[in-house]
């Protein structure tokens, strides 16, 4: 698959077939990731693959925790204010996302069924979480960790695999590190989730857009 190819055709999916991946594939696209540019070539991050048992666990956790009242705690906080341009793509995706599944804004039901069927990683029988050790500056290792995630998911869509990038995987730490033995120093970044795309889910097929080139470049002679 050409580069321009597999920028432009990878996507977050959102429905994924029940078909486990192979561990030697998980195995080749995490060797070939480990290629990516680090800061200094530190390579300052770590890999928790979860599948099996571990991730029915996994899944099972994710949709207990809400329900008892107990309010997130990630490792890293997402930002609570977003700029107007910003918060405007976000809340798109959120519209596109309910309106190609027919949910309207009312229906709590639905929309609590999609929240659960995010909870379980939308059927992903395997979910990488991205890690990095505590005793680090969060600012450059993050850059890593996202520099290395972009790889890993073109990678996988290139080998025909589908990602989605999920901080929602991430909001129990505590419970996550006892489910998948990550030690207490490792901080936990982000989850991808990893599977076989359903060609046929709407939602796997739903238009993106993106930002013209003068929205967010800028010219200097």
């Amino acid at each position: 698959m050409e580069l321009l190819t597999a920028i432009k055709g990878r996507r977050s999916i959102r429905k994924f077939k029940p078909d486990k991946v192979p561990k030697n594939l998980i195995r080749e696209i995490l060797n070939e990731a480990g290629w990516s540019p680090s800061w200094g070539n530190t390579q300052s991050w770590e890999f928790y693959i979860l599948t099996g048992k571990t991730l029915d666990e996994f899944k099972e956790m994710s949709l207990e925790k809400p329900s008892t009242g107990l309010p997130p705690s990630p490792d890293v906080y997402m930002p609570e204010n977003w700029l107007p341009a910003m918060k405007l793509r976000y809340v798109e995706v959120g519209k596109v996302v309910l309106s190609t599944l027919g949910i309207k804004r009312e229906d709590k039901k639905s929309r609590d069924d999609y929240y659960r069927d995010m909870a379980t990683l939308f059927g992903a029988p395997c979910l990488i979480l991205a890690c990095n050790s505590r005793d680090l500056a969060v600012e450059y290792p993050m850059l890593d960790i996202g520099i290395i995630t972009q790889t890993i998911c073109l990678l996988a869509h290139d080998k025909g695999l589908g990602t989605c990038i999920m901080a929602a995987t991430v909001r129990y730490p505590d419970a996550i590190r006892k489910i998948a033995g990550i030690p207490d120093d490792k901080r936990i970044i982000l989850g991808i989730a990893l599977g076989y795309p359903d060609p046929d889910s709407p939602l796997n097929n739903i238009p993106r857009q993106r930002a013209e080139i003068d929205e967010f470049v800028h010219w200097t002679e």
